[in-house]
């Protein structure tokens, strides 16, 4: 059960998550901020409240996998990480540096934590896939959960392992889809006939849900509901807003790759302190 105490607790996370995420592409001179903070709610909820993972033992083989398909969004999973203890925060600023270990996509060669390296869109739940059907065969009972762009599920081999996931009754595999509508070319709307999103993947056959994925209740209702099926996988469709919780930003598609000014951190951060 979802209590106001974990409420509390998750958005302040995230609070921090968005702070963390507006510093290091400032910092770092690039990176794509829009979508880092679309996902920053569904990234704390999953890290500080539901994920089974010892940071002090990243590779622990009964951990729950997170795979950020949309991997142009890794500042704020890399902010989770080391806020939750996988590494110091203080080496979020050396993000897209030369040599760190905070490559502008997940590496998971690179980075403690790091369950699938990304980044090439639409790969992320055929991954989860074939993790999900590992934890099968080796007997562990770990959840499976991935992130995926609205704009990204315009690829066929998402479409693919939404089919055989089905096929081969695979519980344990929960799909965020970050529909904020917008992707780098413009609305999603315009650049495919992907809308509405839901009914195609209750036509595959998931257990499917539509949450604001900005409401953190709803954000960790939505798991316990889709943790609870164990014979097909879970779709949650989450409404998010492009730039959520910098009022400049949000909604703003110009920020889907976009360095904040100074002048336009310390708005950002003021905003966020």
């Amino acid at each position: 059960m979802v209590t106001d105490q974990d409420i509390r607790e998750v958005a302040e996370a995230a609070r921090q998550l968005r702070r963390d995420v507006v510093t290091m592409i400032h910092l770092a001179g690039d990176g794509h901020p829009g979508p880092a903070l679309s996902v920053a709610d569904i990234v704390a909820a999953l890290y500080f409240k539901v994920l089974r993972v010892n940071p002090a033992e990243p590779l622990w083989e009964g951990r729950d996998r997170f795979i950020l398909s949309k991997g142009h969004a890794c500042p704020t999973l890399y902010a989770a990480l080391a806020r939750r203890g996988f590494f110091s925060p203080e080496v979020l600023p050396s993000l897209r540096s030369l040599g760190s270990i905070l490559q502008g996509h997940p590496d998971m060669k690179k980075t403690p934590g790091i369950d699938s390296t990304s980044g090439s869109l639409g790969n992320g739940i055929s991954i989860g896939l074939g993790t999900a059907l590992a934890a099968r065969v080796t007997r562990q009972d770990y959840f499976t959960y991935v992130v995926v762009g609205d704009g990204e599920i315009q690829e066929g081999i998402v479409w693919e392992a939404a089919m055989a996931a089905v096929h081969y009754r695979v519980g344990r595999l929960i799909v965020f889809v970050d529909h904020n509508g917008q992707q780098s070319g413009g609305p999603v709307g315009q650049m495919s006939g992907l809308c509405p999103i839901l009914p195609k993947w209750e036509a595959f056959g998931w257990h499917c849900q539509e949450i604001d994925g900005h409401d953190l209740r709803a954000i960790l209702t939505a798991v316990e509901q889709a943790q609870a099926e164990e014979a097909r996988p879970s779709c949650i469709v989450a409404r998010t807003v492009k730039g959520k919780g910098i009022p400049f930003m949000e909604g703003d598609n110009s920020w889907h790759k976009r360095v904040p000014t100074k002048a336009e951190l310390d708005k950002a951060l003021a905003v966020l302190a």
